[in-house]
């Protein structure tokens, strides 16, 4: 049986050591690239601007990658910080392909490898080590049932417009319900900072996928793109600075 043992993907020397991972933050720079290009790029969206979407939508993930990447280099070789940062690696990729409307199944692709990535981080990221042989599988389907509900809805919404992309959307949509009952999961088993800054995410990006499968195989509303810029650009920075609460938790608490 797999375990998700801390200690396995985060050394706890490489945690409490003064010089790992800074309190101050130095790198603060590239979240104000983040949020530039964010505004930017909404901004485009509301004026109908495809052209610099180009230029514009590419820096946002880059900017979170860069902080992310610098504020926790010191122990960028534990799987913990792997996985996250390949979970962004991956959204990048995503957020740049489908830029192009003929490579949707290819970005769709790379945020369920994101997604992937974040499910196995978020396991990593809790003070009580992941055993599947204690997990309490009816406590936690009630927990996830609106996850569950809310998803049928969108799949109920979308099935008839879906046609030959029917069977990676239902891969798709099982994967991120995953990930969001994965970030539930981490409650009283991590800091209530770094709990609510991550399950918050997830729901955003639950939320900002969802508007994506409504507004392309249901009904496209005006004002859909903001609405899916704006909840997939909180759901990203919510889930960086839980991350990185709960590394500052475990340095703080030796």
């Amino acid at each position: 049986m797999f375990n998700f043992e801390l200690g396995q993907a985060l050394p706890r020397n490489s945690i409490i050591h003064p010089n790992n991972l800074p309190l101050r933050d130095k790198n603060i720079i590239w979240l104000y690239l983040f949020l530039a290009a964010t505004i930017a790029d909404m901004t485009f969206l509301i004026s109908g601007d495809v052209e610099n979407r180009f230029f514009s939508k590419p820096l946002i993930l880059l900017g979170l990658i860069l902080y992310f990447y610098r504020s926790t280099r010191a122990i960028t070789s534990t799987i913990l910080i792997k996985s996250i940062l390949a979970a962004l690696i991956f959204s990048w990729i995503g957020d740049i392909l489908l830029l192009w409307e003929q490579l949707f199944i290819f970005g769709l692709g790379s945020f369920l490898m994101a997604h992937i990535c974040y499910i196995i981080g978020f396991k990593l990221a809790q003070d009580v080590p992941y055993r599947l042989g204690q997990m309490n599988f009816v406590k936690a389907f009630f927990f996830n049932l609106p996850i569950y509900i809310a998803a049928s809805l969108t799949f109920y919404l979308i099935n008839p417009s879906l046609g030959s992309l029917k069977i990676p959307v239902i891969l798709y949509i099982l994967v991120i319900v995953g990930m969001v009952a994965t970030a539930r999961d981490r409650f009283k088993k991590s800091s209530p900072a770094s709990f609510w800054q991550v399950f918050i995410g997830a729901v955003f990006f639950f939320i900002s996928d969802g508007i994506i499968a409504i507004s392309r195989f249901y009904q496209n509303f005006p004002e859909s793109g903001v609405l899916i810029m704006g909840t997939y650009a909180t759901a990203q920075l919510l889930i960086v600075m839980g991350i990185r609460s709960y590394l500052v938790q475990r340095k703080l608490g030796g």
